[in-house]
């Protein structure tokens, strides 16, 4: 099966890849665009590992083909941070220990950020309602959740 050429833009840079048909946007990422912050977790969209935003919805990367990517806008891990300067979700992650091996750490702030952008002021059931499509091993929830709430009060201006 011959290659298609995709043009997309990643992080706001406008990228080009080819990519076989049958390869998903999270493979596409990773081997033709290096950028590895996405993970593979299940391949199945189950934990959320691979979470990126394509044009605006959160979507595990794992269940998109690379070649749905024509044309859209991609958010990933590495675009978070704008130039040197952590966003404040990777801040207060930090900050609250809300991480520990790191696996799944990329997939819950991009969640975060996608729920953030949409709401500014989430109650903790809305917070834990949206990241509960990612799934971690290590840390338990808790600070998770206090991490994305901290965030967000900074975000509004509250802090």
């Amino acid at each position: 099966m011959s290659k298609m050429h995709v043009s997309a833009t990643v992080n706001g840079e406008a990228v080009e890849f080819l990519a076989d048909p049958r390869e998903t946007l999270l493979d596409c990422l990773r081997d033709h665009l290096g950028l590895t912050g996405a993970k593979e977790g299940c391949g199945t969209g189950d934990c959320g590992a691979c979470s990126v935003t394509l044009d605006g919805t959160l979507v595990c990367s794992c269940l998109v083909l690379g070649v749905e990517a024509q044309g859209k806008e991609i958010g990933t891990i590495e675009g978070v941070a704008q130039g040197g300067e952590l966003h404040p979700l990777q801040r207060k992650f930090i900050e609250h220990a809300a991480l520990q091996c790191g696996f799944c750490t990329p997939g819950f702030l991009v969640a975060a950020k996608a729920l953030l952008d949409r709401n500014d002021n989430p109650t903790e059931t809305e917070i834990r309602y949206w990241l509960a499509g990612n799934l971690c091993r290590c840390t338990g929830y808790d600070k998770i959740v206090r991490a994305v709430m901290d965030a967000a009060a900074e975000i509004r201006g509250a802090a």
